[in-house]
């Protein structure tokens, strides 16, 4: 079974004596829904599943019925607990306020209810777990598949996952790149601003929102200042609107800026973003090019190999305890820096060249307690790294 960690995880935290609501969350189309039913496959636990997919937008009574149903269930079955899910929570107006009221009420009663959240949009979650259930929740975070999940699921290749990305749901049609690229663009590109950003967050310029998007993926690996950014724009707004749209593309799970390392106590917020994707399939779904034609143009596949390995990095970043960075000081640069409590590693990905470069040099002079990795022909292999968990860097 896919996804067997996120399943174990929550299976254990629900034998736990100790109540939380857990909350599953993450970018759209990973799978979150398909562990929860799994779970209930598989427990032994009591477990009534529900979703807003269907109730309309006005009901905020919704949850209630529920919570007053699963009362009723606990009483009449002398259950000794209650698992409840409920999917796509963030349908619901003020659900986080009506769940306060219930979880608190049990809490006091002792009415062994056990709740597991599940939301399609990571930014409407977690304005609602912060204003009014804090304290109260633990979280699983549901990133986008890996190079080892997509491998044994699907028989992809490195090449045709540093190309198509980590979206299960799309791994099926890449043979037919044309019908893979609309799926891309119109179920998950389109839903994710419109549904998870648009409709759920107040954004003054949409028109400038989409474009800061496909500009930020198009320029992944590549470091831009806010400045430079605002000029490539045609509705230009002002640097801080772009910084805001590019955070709020970030925690949808799109694409993020990479914040330049420091080991002073500097900080890195007032750097100019290095630019990245987190999942590849964005990258490419907003190209005029296409798999065979990218596989034979280094320049290009220098630059997918690159996203992907920036990818891998973020997508094992929590689960490894470590932040991801760049550094650069005038023209040089170092592609990727992780830090972890008081160590630092730089990797510079350079899929043709065998030395490393005079970035590296630099950052060894100024940083010579950090380890320097170079992923090319005479390193390490990025087809290898791929299939490692980055933690393990810390270790050698």
């Amino acid at each position: 079974m896919f996804r067997r960690n996120y399943i174990d995880e929550l299976h254990s935290r629900l034998q736990e004596d100790r109540q939380f609501i857990q909350v599953l969350k993450g970018p759209r189309q990973v799978g979150k829904t398909s562990i929860v039913r799994q779970l209930m496959i598989e427990s032994n636990l009591k477990i009534e599943y529900y979703s807003a997919d269907n109730v309309a937008i006005t009901d905020s009574y919704w949850i209630q019925q529920i919570w007053l149903a699963a009362r009723l269930q606990l009483e009449q079955e002398k259950l000794n607990e209650l698992v409840i899910i409920i999917d796509k929570i963030q349908k619901i107006p003020n659900w986080a306020e009506v769940i306060k009221k219930y979880w608190d009420e049990d809490t006091v009663e002792r009415n062994n209810i056990k709740l597991i959240l599940l939301g399609s949009s990571t930014l409407m979650l977690q304005q609602g777990l912060t204003e009014s259930l804090m304290g109260r929740f633990e979280t699983i975070y549901v990133d986008y598949w890996t190079y080892n999940e997509m491998h044994n699921a699907f028989g992809f290749n490195e090449l045709q996952y540093a190309w198509f990305g980590g979206y299960p749901g799309a791994a099926k049609m890449i043979e037919n790149e044309n019908r893979w690229k609309d799926y891309i663009r119109d179920s998950v590109i389109e839903t994710v601003i419109s549904k998870d950003i648009l409709m759920l967050i107040r954004v003054d310029k949409p028109a400038l929102l989409r474009r800061v998007f496909e500009l930020s993926v198009s320029y992944s690996g590549q470091i831009l200042s806010y400045s430079k950014i605002v000029g490539q724009l045609q509705d230009a707004g002002n640097t801080t609107t772009v910084s805001h749209y590019l955070d709020l593309l970030s925690v949808a799970g799109m694409v993020t800026g990479l914040e330049k390392f420091y080991s002073e106590s500097i900080r890195q917020r007032a750097s100019s973003p290095k630019l990245q994707v987190l999942n590849t399939a964005l990258f490419a779904a907003l190209q005029n090019t296409n798999f065979e034609s990218i596989l034979k143009d280094p320049i290009k596949m220098g630059r997918v190999i690159e996203s992907v390995i920036g990818m891998h990095l973020m997508l094992n970043a929590r689960s490894g305890r470590y932040q991801v960075y760049y550094w650069r000081e005038a023209d040089d640069e170092v592609d990727f820096v992780l830090k972890r409590d008081d160590q630092v590693i730089a990797i510079e990905v350079k899929s043709g060249a065998s030395r490393p470069t005079r970035g590296m040099y630099k950052f060894s002079k100024k940083y010579p307690e950090a380890k320097i990795l170079l992923m090319g022909i005479e390193g390490i292999i990025w087809k290898d790294f791929i299939k490692l968990h980055p933690e393990k860097l810390f270790d050698i």
